[in-house]
C-alpha cells in the first residue's frame, strides 16, 4: 500500500500456505486517499471470491428505513450505507412514513413507499442527483410494495382500488399500467426472476397467506409454498436458483429459502418477528429485520448466509428496518 498526497494505491496477492501456491494473480488498486473503504471492500471481495469460488458482496451498499423515537410514534426515513453498517447517508426526512425501499438493477435508483400525501404512493429516487419523482397511479388507490424489472424501465407493484388488491406492471417512461392479476383476495410483495420472465408474490386466494409464481405478463399462477403456517415477502435469488421469504407459524418469525418449485425448504433464523429478506449481490448471504418484543421494541439488521450461519446484527445509528441490497457498485 502506497500513499501520494490524496491518492491510495493497493497492491495484493492472495497465497495459499497449505498448497504453497499463490491463489490467481495479484491486483492493484488506486484511488482517493478517502476511498479507502471501497478499495479495502474490492479487495475482500477478490479474497473471498479466491477461496470460496463464490463471487463477492463487500462492495456493495444497502438502503433501509431508518427509524427513531417510541414504538407507539415511530419516525421513519430513507437511508443507505455500506453493507456492513459504515457510512450512513438520510436520503429523506422524517416527515412522513416511508417503506419498502428497492434498488434498480444498475444500483442507481430507489423505489420507495411515501405516505406524504396521506396515503401510500409509490416514488422513485436518483440517488446521483438526489432527485425525486412520484409515480402517477389512478385516483382514488393506494400504490405500495414496488420492484424493478430486471431491465430497469418496468415497475411492478401492488394496487388497491374498490377493496381489492392486485399485482399491476407501470412503464417508468411513459406511465402505461398493466393489470396482471385479477383474483378476488389479496396479491402483493413481488418479485421478478432473474431474467425477467416469471414474477413471485405472496396471495391469500387459498384462505392462507402463501406463495405463488406466475409469467411475468400476468396469466395462471402456480403455488410454491406447502408446509405449515403463512408465508410472504417472497424474494428471488439474483442467482435464479432460490427464494427467500418470511414465514410465520406457531408464534414464530422465520427467514427461510426454498427452491423456485417450492421444494427443498430450509428455515435459517427463528425469533419473535423476523421479516423482510433481501438477498446479497452473489445470492449466499440474507440481510432481513429483527424487531424485539415489547413496548420498548426495537427492529435491527441481521444477516445470515444461506447455510443458517454466520447469523449477525448490522450496526446501525439508530434502529432500521426494510433493508434492501444493492448490486455490486461500479
Amino acid at each position: 500500500m502506497g500513499v501520494s498526497g490524496d491518492r491510495l494505491t493497493v497492491r495484493f496477492r492472495v497465497w495459499d500456505v497449505f498448497s504453497g501456491a499463490e491463489l490467481g494473480q495479484g491486483l492493484q488498486f488506486a484511488g482517493a486517499t478517502e476511498g479507502w473503504r471501497r478499495m479495502a471492500h474490492k479487495v475482500a471481495d477478490q479474497v473471498y471470491s479466491r477461496i470460496t469460488g463464490e463471487s463477492g458482496y463487500f462492495d456493495s451498499r444497502v438502503a433501509f428505513v431508518s427509524e427513531s423515537g417510541p414504538k407507539d410514534a415511530r419516525q421513519k426515513r430513507l437511508a443507505i450505507m455500506d453493507y456492513d453498517g459504515a457510512n450512513v447517508q438520510y436520503l429523506t426526512d422524517s416527515s412522513s412514513i416511508v417503506l419498502a425501499p428497492r434498488f434498480s438493477p444498475t444500483g442507481d435508483r430507489l423505489l420507495y413507499t411515501s405516505y406524504e400525501s396521506g396515503f401510500p404512493r409509490i416514488s422513485v429516487l436518483d440517488l446521483g442527483r438526489v432527485e425525486r419523482r412520484v409515480l402517477e397511479s389512478q385516483e382514488g388507490t393506494m400504490s405500495f410494495a414496488p420492484r424493478f424489472a430486471p431491465d430497469g424501465r418496468t415497475v411492478v407493484f401492488s394496487l388497491t382500488q374498490g377493496g381489492n388488491t392486485d399485482l399491476y406492471r407501470m412503464d417508468i417512461a411513459s406511465g402505461a399500467t398493466t393489470r396482471l392479476t385479477q383474483a378476488p383476495s389479496i396479491e402483493t410483495a413481488p418479485s421478478y426472476s432473474p431474467d425477467g420472465s416469471q414474477i413471485v408474490f405472496e396471495s391469500d386466494r387459498s384462505g392462507t397467506q402463501q406463495l405463488y409464481i406466475m409469467p411475468a405478463g400476468g396469466g395462471e399462477a402456480r403455488r410454491i409454498s406447502n408446509g405449515q403456517g403463512r408465508y410472504g415477502t417472497p424474494v428471488w435469488s439474483p442467482r435464479g436458483d432460490l427464494i427467500a421469504f418470511t414465514k410465520q407459524n406457531k408464534g414464530r418469525f422465520h427467514i427461510g429459502v426454498m427452491r423456485t418449485d417450492g421444494s427443498n425448504e430450509r428455515l435459517l433464523t427463528a425469533s419473535f418477528l423476523d421479516e423482510g429478506p433481501t438477498w446479497a449481490p452473489n445470492g449466499r448471504v440474507i440481510m432481513f429485520t429483527r424487531e424485539t418484543q415489547g413496548a420498548g421494541g426495537r427492529a435491527q439488521l441481521y444477516s445470515v448466509d444461506i447455510s443458517g450461519r454466520n447469523l449477525r446484527p448490522v450496526r446501525t445509528p439508530d434502529g432500521a428496518s426494510d433493508p434492501a441490497w444493492s448490486p455490486l457498485q461500479n
